[in-house]
Protein backbone atom coordinates (compact mmCIF):
# COMPACT_ATOMS: atom_id res chain seq x y z
CA UNK A 1 0.00 0.00 0.00
CA UNK A 2 1.30 3.15 -0.74
CA UNK A 3 2.01 5.92 1.70
CA UNK A 4 -0.85 8.57 1.77
CA UNK A 5 -0.78 12.23 3.21
CA UNK A 6 -3.84 13.61 4.96
CA UNK A 7 -3.57 17.35 4.36
CA UNK A 8 -6.50 19.10 6.12
CA UNK A 9 -6.79 23.31 5.85
CA UNK A 10 -6.22 24.94 8.73
CA UNK A 11 -6.21 28.90 7.61
CA UNK A 12 -9.23 31.07 5.29
CA UNK A 13 -8.18 31.41 1.36
CA UNK A 14 -8.77 35.14 2.03
CA UNK A 15 -5.64 37.21 1.94
CA UNK A 16 -3.95 34.41 -0.02
CA UNK A 17 -2.14 35.05 -3.38
CA UNK A 18 -3.97 33.98 -5.86
CA UNK A 19 -1.61 31.58 -7.14
CA UNK A 20 -1.43 29.96 -3.45
CA UNK A 21 -5.22 29.63 -3.79
CA UNK A 22 -4.75 28.14 -6.95
CA UNK A 23 -2.75 25.54 -5.19
CA UNK A 24 -5.20 24.86 -2.16
CA UNK A 25 -7.72 24.50 -4.40
CA UNK A 26 -5.82 21.90 -6.69
CA UNK A 27 -5.34 20.23 -3.30
CA UNK A 28 -8.94 19.93 -3.64
CA UNK A 29 -9.59 22.03 -0.64
CA UNK A 30 -12.17 24.28 -0.34
CA UNK A 31 -13.20 24.62 3.26
CA UNK A 32 -11.61 25.63 6.65
CA UNK A 33 -10.86 21.99 8.68
CA UNK A 34 -12.02 20.25 5.28
CA UNK A 35 -9.66 17.36 4.54
CA UNK A 36 -8.70 15.35 1.79
CA UNK A 37 -6.02 11.97 1.38
CA UNK A 38 -3.15 12.32 -1.29
CA UNK A 39 -0.73 9.77 -2.39
CA UNK A 40 2.67 10.95 -1.25
CA UNK A 41 4.40 12.46 -4.35
CA UNK A 42 6.84 14.71 -4.81
CA UNK A 43 4.09 16.97 -6.78
CA UNK A 44 2.16 16.83 -3.69
CA UNK A 45 4.95 18.18 -1.91
CA UNK A 46 5.54 21.08 -3.74
CA UNK A 47 1.84 22.03 -3.56
CA UNK A 48 1.75 21.77 -0.03
CA UNK A 49 5.14 23.02 0.46
CA UNK A 50 4.47 26.29 -1.36
CA UNK A 51 1.51 27.10 1.46
CA UNK A 52 2.53 25.32 4.50
CA UNK A 53 1.15 28.13 6.59
CA UNK A 54 -2.36 27.51 5.41
CA UNK A 55 -2.58 23.30 5.68
CA UNK A 56 -1.70 20.93 8.29
CA UNK A 57 -0.61 17.39 6.77
CA UNK A 58 -0.64 14.06 8.78
CA UNK A 59 1.60 11.36 6.77
CA UNK A 60 0.19 7.57 6.86
CA UNK A 61 1.62 4.77 6.40
CA UNK A 62 2.11 1.50 5.38
CA UNK A 63 0.64 -0.16 8.29
CA UNK A 64 -2.66 0.67 9.32
CA UNK A 65 -3.16 2.91 11.95
CA UNK A 66 1.06 4.45 11.77
CA UNK A 67 0.32 8.19 11.25
CA UNK A 68 2.92 10.78 12.14
CA UNK A 69 2.79 14.29 11.90
CA UNK A 70 4.82 16.22 9.46
CA UNK A 71 3.53 19.84 10.16
CA UNK A 72 7.17 20.68 11.50
CA UNK A 73 9.25 18.97 8.43
CA UNK A 74 12.37 20.68 9.49
CA UNK A 75 13.24 18.67 12.74
CA UNK A 76 14.48 15.60 13.00
CA UNK A 77 12.63 12.76 14.89
CA UNK A 78 12.12 13.93 18.19
CA UNK A 79 13.71 17.76 18.30
CA UNK A 80 11.83 20.80 18.15
CA UNK A 81 11.89 24.17 16.04
CA UNK A 82 13.17 25.47 19.70
CA UNK A 83 15.52 23.24 19.93
CA UNK A 84 16.80 23.80 16.86
CA UNK A 85 17.10 27.78 17.37
CA UNK A 86 18.93 27.07 20.73
CA UNK A 87 22.18 25.64 19.18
Amino acid sequence: MAKKLKVTLVKSLIGLSPKQEATVRALGLRHIRQSVEHDDTPTIRGMIDAVPFAVKVVRRGAAEGETSSSRDRGAAEGETSASRKAQ
